[in-house]
């Protein structure tokens, strides 16, 4: 059966049905965005007319129930309880520029060049109209909310077009009246004189063309499913800003009566209290995206689909997914039954990543691994996740995943997959995929320059979780994170003193994380220039530390003390791999891989 059907429809008739709200938007349509500039052209090609592209719509009333809206600028003229025959899916901004340019007396709100917010009425040049109809975008004007145009410098009106009166003397036609002209003509030809012979052939050249305009209409039936519809919209929408998957679904539980975007942002009747703002009451879930929360829903939803279904076979069980699709076929109940244990399993992992070594957002290595995890606490319940076994195998699967770089894109079937074989591993089955596949070669570790990667942020937060001390306050680097203090990740050999060996060490080397660890800003101040046996003597004595302790110290952060006090920069650099290459074996749970040797795994 046919899903669609393609014809051509009237540009009249289209604004008449948006006018009386027959078309309206689904609520998950952005707001009308165009610009002046937009608008022109678009008005000049109707009026030539060329073609605008084709307007894709829906039928309203089948499995689909969006929220719907009027198109901006006509909701005081539908009537109240209207419901829509068809819903824009494709066509927006046209559609809505002409309906308001062309049905409405009210001034246009636009945007100019530099994206200012301005009010237009728009006119066409009767007379120049008729000289250059090849060149009718010079025909084409617009003036401000009071039909005035003013000089450069505001001082002075340059032109007044605030009366019927003042239109029909100077020539200039409101394109408001393009649809139906009848009585600004009946003023027009009292007052116009000679001149009615020129409006008779802009009325022929450029009215015409535009009331009788045609526009390519693809109709999608009702029976379409809303997958489908979501898709569509996104692929024929490339202008505009790509919808989430939370807009798709808030619309779509509007429809059932139920307000998403209140629930996860809050509302004017009770502010401050939105399930994202009670999350991000732990800086670990700062900028939690409503999109992730939603895949744990699906993870938890389509796990018990899966589970009622067990008995059956093959493709007739529904796969455990966090996929799009399956977040947009997520009923209202499934939110209902699930948000506030999954609220509370996100919280939990908060806990989790604080153990961990991490102490706000913006250090996390992969966001998306937080949905397995959450949905995996949740479905345990209570806090099983810390009885220790369970607990030892939640932190070896983590490390796995950020060690071995296995979060960094296309990651729906990994989450899907980590859910389920979490929950296997943790009953007594084989490990998980993220598990077996991980690896760390230990080459890795010359290249990790940018602290954006994951392993690199990964490798930080190990040696702050193992007990690394600042070299000038002399307390755990996870103390002073807690109490606000300035940290950061700093150089062991400075920049400056690197750049003046001879040969210079290069920037390579020395910009990669084995020479570099979290310390304090007084700290690193202290160091400078300096040559660490230099800094780490002041230090020493400004912390009144014996030579000993000191030691211990500096070998909190994994480095040799002693190749530090000597600046033995290569070796320095030779032992850290190793140092840093037993804790990330120690975190993953299996050998790193040595180096010089072939990585087989599918980690790197």
């Amino acid at each position: 059966m046919a899903t669609f059907e393609t014809n051509k429809e009237s540009l009249e008739d289209l604004l008449r049905d948006i006018k009386k709200g027959k078309i309206q938007l689904p609520d998950f349509q952005r707001g009308w965005i165009w610009d002046h500039n937009h608008i022109r052209d678009l008005l000049v090609s109707v009026g030539r007319s060329f073609p605008i592209g084709t307007v894709m719509l829906l039928e309203a009333g089948g499995e689909i129930r969006f929220e719907t809206r009027p198109v901006e600028g006509v909701e005081d003229e539908v009537p109240k309880n209207q419901l829509p025959e068809k819903l824009i899916l494709d066509g927006q901004q046209r559609l809505t520029s002409l309906t308001q340019v062309i049905s409405l007396e009210e001034p246009v709100y636009a945007r100019t060049s530099k994206r200012k917010k301005v009010k237009r009425h728009y006119y066409f040049n009767i007379m120049k109209a008729v000289e250059a109809p090849e060149a009718l975008d010079e025909a084409l004007i617009a003036v401000d909310e009071n039909r005035k145009r003013y000089t450069k410098f505001g001082r002075d009106v340059e032109l007044d077009l605030s009366t019927t009166e003042l239109e029909c003397r100077q020539l200039y036609f409101p394109c408001s009246k393009i649809m139906d002209p009848y009585d600004w003509e009946g003023v027009f030809y009292e007052v116009a004189g000679d001149d009615g012979q020129t409006y008779r052939e802009f009325r022929k050249q450029v009215l015409a063309p535009l009331r009788n305009y045609q526009i390519p209409v693809i109709q999608l039936k009702k029976e379409v499913s809303k997958e489908a519809v979501c898709l569509v919209f996104e692929k024929v929408n490339t202008g505009g800003v790509q919808l989430t998957v939370f807009e798709l679904v808030t619309a779509s539980y509007a429809a059932e009566g139920y307000n998403l975007r209140a629930d996860w942002y809050g509302s004017k009747v009770h502010a401050g209290d939105s399930r994202k703002e009670r999350l991000e009451k732990a800086p670990l879930l700062k900028g939690i995206e409503a999109t992730a929360f939603l895949q744990g829903i699906s993870l938890l939803h389509t796990h018990d689909l899966s589970s009622a279904k067990a008995g059956r076979v093959g493709k007739q069980v529904p796969p455990v997914s966090a996929k799009r699709a399956d977040i947009l076929r997520l009923p209202v109940a499934a939110w209902a039954s699930w948000a506030d244990e999954l609220e509370a399993g996100f919280r939990k992992v908060a806990v989790f990543l604080r153990k961990q070594g991490f102490y706000n957002a913006r250090e996390l290595p992969y966001r998306p691994q937080l949905v397995p995890l959450a949905a995996v606490v949740t479905r345990l319940g209570y806090d099983r996740w810390l009885e220790p076994q369970i607990y030892e195998k939640l932190t070896q699967w983590f490390w796995s995943g950020v060690l071995g770089e296995l979060y960094g894109s296309a990651v729906e079937t990994r989450i899907a997959n980590d859910y389920e074989d979490l929950l296997t591993w943790i009953e007594g089955g084989m490990p998980p995929r993220t598990v077996k596949e991980s690896s760390f070669h230990v080459d890795r570790l010359d290249t990790l320059r940018s602290r954006l990667s994951a392993a690199y942020k990964g490798i930080n937060a190990l040696v702050s979780r193992e007990g690394a001390r600042d070299w000038f306050y002399k307390i755990s680097v996870e103390d002073l994170y807690a109490e606000g203090y300035d940290l950061d990740i700093h150089h062991i050999f400075p920049v400056a003193w690197c750049k003046k060996q001879e040969p210079p060490v290069s920037s390579e080397r020395y910009q990669s994380i084995l020479n570099k660890t979290p310390i304090s800003k007084k700290a690193n101040l202290k160091m400078g220039g300096k040559t660490p046996s230099q800094y780490i003597s002041q230090l020493q004595k400004e912390t009144e530390l014996n030579d000993a302790q000191m030691n211990q110290l500096l070998e909190s952060h994994f480095l040799s003390s002693s190749l530090l006090r000597r600046n033995a920069f290569d070796d320095f650099i030779e032992k850290r791999r190793q140092c840093l290459g037993q804790l990330v074996e120690t975190a993953m749970g299996k050998p790193v891989i040595p180096v010089g040797a072939p990585d087989h795994g599918s980690g790197n």
